[in-house]
């Protein structure tokens, strides 16, 4: 294990008030006019990838507080530079950013969904190489105070296999999907998190 006093660090700031920067402000007009400007386009395939991105982002953020609270360090962890840290391991800016990667990211794909590059699914191929450029992201915010991965083994290429590349995959399969199936997708897994938040961070405090 790498540095645990970290985890003590991010713990004596998390949701702390003392810590708020003004900046968490605008950034949070930021994402409102993003969604806002989709809205305006009725462009509900992508407002669908941003939604479906964000909640499995949150259902991560979620179990690696879980992890925090019953084995005494979490995954990866934000000890600092955060203007509100939200978990231990997501300030206000890193959700934040979620919050519109998977608009951002979708506005890349081909129009055709059933065009293959190189024989395989473009959905896919996109999704495997923004999950690499996001993982190459976290590798330089891993060299940095204000993020770190806790245990050796916990690194870029299990991030990249197990946490990006099914956020991707989620944003762009609700890019594509029927109105119907991608609200109850976005619906079963936002409703999740707010069970989650509300009985493990409300009720018990354990996050």
């Amino acid at each position: 294990m790498n540095h645990p006093e970290l985890t003590q660090q991010a713990l004596s700031i998390l949701r702390n008030g003392e810590v708020f920067q003004w900046y968490a402000i605008p950034l949070l007009a930021f994402v409102v006019y993003v969604y806002a400007t989709e809205y305006e386009k009725k462009n509900f395939n992508a407002i669908a990838a941003g939604f479906s991105l964000y909640a499995v982002h949150w259902c991560y953020e979620i179990v690696n507080a879980l992890i925090q609270h019953f084995s005494g360090h979490a995954l990866w962890t934000v000890p600092t530079g955060t203007s509100y840290l939200l978990l231990v391991g997501v300030g206000w800016e890193l959700s934040a950013m979620f919050a519109v990667a998977g608009i951002i990211m979708s506005k890349l794909l081909p129009a055709d969904r059933n065009l293959k590059i190189l024989g395989i699914p473009n959905r896919i191929v996109f999704a495997v190489a923004n999950a690499a450029l996001f993982s190459l992201i976290e590798i330089f915010l891993a060299t940095t105070p204000a993020f770190h991965w806790v245990y050796p083994w916990w690194g870029s290429i299990p991030v990249f296999i197990t946490v990006y590349i099914p956020f991707f995959l989620a944003a762009f399969w609700a890019y594509d999907a029927a109105p119907k199936k991608r609200r109850r997708f976005i619906g079963i897994i936002a409703g999740l998190d707010a069970l989650m938040l509300i009985v493990f961070a409300g009720i018990l405090g354990w996050i």
